[in-house]
Parts: C-alpha cells; sequence; structure tokens
C-alpha cells in the first residue's frame, strides 16, 4: 500500500460529507416521488435493511420516506416483489448488512457468501438428507413446479412438517430449514411476499438471465466493489465502518481498503476528534450546509452503526426493543431527528392502525437544542408521516420533556 499523508477533515465536514454520501443534501421531491426518485435513492442508501418488527412501519419503506417524503409505498413493493415485463425487477432479497434488499445488479457479488453458507451448513443438510432421502430435491422441484411459494404450503404439500428435535436448529420443521438454507445458498429466492410472508422461488426466474448467468466474481475483486460501495454510502468512514456495511470478514476488508487507496478510488483522511484512521470516496462532496428535517427509524443506514452515529452527531443511541420495560430509558421503538444535518431529538413512535393516529409515546429533546423550532419541525413531519401512514393525525402521550411542547404543537 502506497503511504499518503492523511488529508485533515473537521468533525462538522464529516457529518456533512457522510449525510450527502445518504441523500440528505438533496432536495425531496416537490410532486409525487416516482420510481425514477426511487433510484436515486437507491444509489445513495445502496440497500434497504428488512426486519419484522412493525410497531410504526416496516424499517424497508422508512429510509426512504426519509429521504424521499410521502412517496408511494408500491414503488418498493414493484422494485422488489411484484415486477412486470414493463417494470423490472430492481431489488432482489438477500444477506447484506442483515436481511436486506439489495440492487439486483449485486447479487453476483454475494457468491462468496453463498459458499460460504453451504460449508456452514453442510452438516445439518446432510443429517436431514439421511433421515428424509430426497426432501432437498423435492422441496426444489415443488418450488420449481408451484412457486412463488411459502415454506408453509411446501410443508403442507410434501406431507407437513417433519418431526421436531431440541436446540435452536430443530426448532422450526426440515423443509423450513431447508428452504432457509436454499435461500442463504442461493439456489432459492424471495419472488414475492404476501404481507411479510417470504415465498420462495427460483433465482432463475427471479433474476435478469444477465444477473443470473454472470461469469463469477473473484472473492477479492466482490470485496472490493463492495467496499467501495460503502464507502460511496458512507462518504467518508472508517475501515470498521465500512467493514460493517455487508458485513465483510476484517483481513478481507482490510486488504480491500488498501487496494482502494492504492488505487486512488479511496483517500485517506483523519477526522477531527475520530480515534482510527478514515477514508473518504473519492467522488464525496462535502456541501457547505445541509438543511432539511427526516425521522429516522432504527434500521436507517444513517444510523444503523451505533458507535459512527455518536462519533459524527454526539448522539448516543441503542435500540431498546429487547430491553425490559422499566429498564427502558427512551422506549421500544425510537425514531432519532434529523433537522438541519444535526440529530436534535428522538421520539417512539407506534402506528395504532386500530385508533387511526401515530402515537408519539415518549418525545425528548437533545441538550442545547432550541426547543420552540424544533417542536415546530418535528410536529409538521409527524404530521407528513402519519399522512403517509393512512392516519388521521398524531397523538402525543406524556413521556419525555419535549411532550407537552409537543402535544399542544400538534394539536
Amino acid at each position: 500500500m502506497t503511504t499518503m499523508t492523511p488529508v485533515q477533515l473537521s468533525a462538522a465536514a464529516a457529518r456533512r460529507t457522510a449525510l450527502a454520501a445518504q441523500g440528505f443534501a438533496d432536495a425531496r421531491p416537490t410532486g409525487t416521488p416516482t420510481r425514477q426518485h426511487l433510484r436515486r435513492a437507491l444509489s445513495r442508501v445502496q440497500l434497504l435493511q428488512l426486519d419484522s418488527v412493525n410497531v410504526a412501519v416496516r424499517a424497508h419503506y422508512m429510509p426512504l420516506f426519509s429521504r424521499l417524503g410521502a412517496y408511494p409505498m408500491s414503488l418498493v413493493d414493484e422494485a422488489a416483489w411484484a415486477h412486470t415485463a414493463r417494470r423490472p425487477r430492481l431489488l432482489v432479497e438477500y444477506w447484506a448488512h442483515e436481511a436486506s434488499l439489495i440492487p439486483v445488479e449485486d447479487w453476483p457479488l454475494f457468491h462468496w457468501r453463498m459458499r460460504r453458507y453451504e460449508s456452514r451448513y453442510a452438516r445439518h443438510i446432510a443429517r436431514i438428507a439421511a433421515a428424509s432421502p430426497g426432501l432437498l430435491d423435492d422441496v426444489l422441484a415443488t418450488v420449481a413446479d408451484l412457486g412463488p411459494v411459502s415454506a408453509g404450503t411446501l410443508e403442507s404439500t410434501l406431507g407437513g412438517p417433519a418431526p421436531k428435535s431440541k436446540g435452536g436448529w430443530w426448532n422450526r420443521s426440515d423443509i423450513k430449514h431447508i428452504c432457509e438454507s436454499l435461500f442463504a445458498t442461493g439456489q432459492l429466492t424471495t419472488g414475492t411476499r404476501q404481507g411479510f410472508q417470504r415465498l420462495y422461488d427460483l433465482p432463475e426466474r427471479a433474476l435478469p438471465a444477465t444477473v443470473f448467468d454472470a461469469p463469477p466474481i473473484p472473492d477479492d475483486e466482490a470485496a472490493r466493489q463492495l467496499t467501495l460501495r460503502a464507502a460511496l454510502a458512507h462518504g467518508v468512514g472508517t475501515e470498521k465502518d465500512l467493514r460493517d456495511y455487508y458485513r465483510l470478514e476484517p483481513a478481507r476488508s482490510q486488504r480491500a481498503v488498501a487496494e482502494l487507496v492504492d488505487a486512488g478510488l479511496l483517500v485517506p483522511v483523519a477526522v477531527e476528534g475520530w480515534r482510527h484512521p478514515a477514508y473518504r470516496h473519492v467522488d464525496a462532496r462535502t456541501p457547505r450546509a445541509v438543511v432539511g428535517r427526516a425521522l429516522l427509524c432504527p434500521f436507517d443506514p444513517l444510523i444503523w452503526e451505533r458507535d459512527r452515529a455518536e462519533r459524527l452527531f454526539g448522539f448516543r443511541y441503542r435500540i431498546e426493543i429487547y430491553v425490559p420495560e422499566p429498564q427502558r430509558v427512551y422506549g421500544y421503538y425510537v425514531f432519532p431527528f434529523l433537522l438541519d444535518g444535526e440529530l436534535v431529538a428522538r421520539v417512539d413512535l407506534k402506528a395504532d392502525r386500530v385508533g387511526g393516529v401515530l402515537r408519539v409515546q415518549g418525545a425528548y429533546l437533545e441538550e442545547g437544542r432550541d426547543r420552540a423550532r424544533v417542536v415546530g419541525e418535528l410536529a409538521g413531519e409527524l404530521g407528513v408521516m402519519a399522512e403517509w401512514l393512512g392516519l388521521s393525525g398524531v397523538w402525543v402521550g406524556e413521556r419525555g420533556d419535549l411532550a407537552g411542547a409537543l402535544r399542544r404543537a400538534v394539536r
């Protein structure tokens, strides 16, 4: 690796660079967002994390609302699960950061991970194959005949769930685990979803032929390309930041970063207040200011790496879903509020679909922020979000030092 003197970057400049990379320096569309706006937002974030929690809104929908405003959710559904000949699939599911929607053209970049899963699942699949010879082939053949098809339908079609045994792996049926292993190894993918239920299909039917039949990409080249995508999404980040975006192995990530520096695609930088060296994408821009507002779900790529969020914004953030209720500090499903490039408040949100309101269970102001301005902007954004979710208004509870003022504002 060529030795380069790092470029000095202030903490404020690093923050603006990161926000611009994630699309927060782009103006929201003035009309109804279109597929073109979706493409532009996806070119910023690179992927959308999937999560089963639906207390406010599914995780893969919210990052686009944060950047585009009130857009039709059908844009995502059509891009991922309801494609047609005229509107081809843009996104496919795979294990990227976590379970994620990724651009279809990125599918070949994960063949190394598919092979890794083959090794990881080999013993378990061999055990199932020994107990139920031919079951794996039957699953693939049935998906080919019936797909897209759920694991439950496969269980019914192939004779019902297999006997269960104790332990984590064996808590679900053998057919369910075969489906998951075939998904992880790239032999099945998600053809579509019903609600949030995955319906499996063959990747050769779900993916364009140019993607499915693409020649193999060497592992190191895949690591370089994924690291470069991570750098594009970060603007500026440490090697560990870049590695985490696609959950690469440390040695492979470090080698990729070094090679990208040598190629002039990453620029070493020293960020004020950061303990570790950082790298800026060669095309990253640093706007003079970032204006606008956004509510961020816990799985937004701007903040999902909590240490990075603390370095960028001085904002300590932990998701408290798994914390017993009496021990929660801010609430079950807390959304940080971004205003003019700073995280200025946080709200615990719940979509009350029976009552028809967006419930603010708690509202908290960050220290040193302009209360009046934050309340006004936050009330406005909550109203936009409620309308986007098809709810009639916003209800504010009692918890938090911002609750009283916010309650008056939303009235």
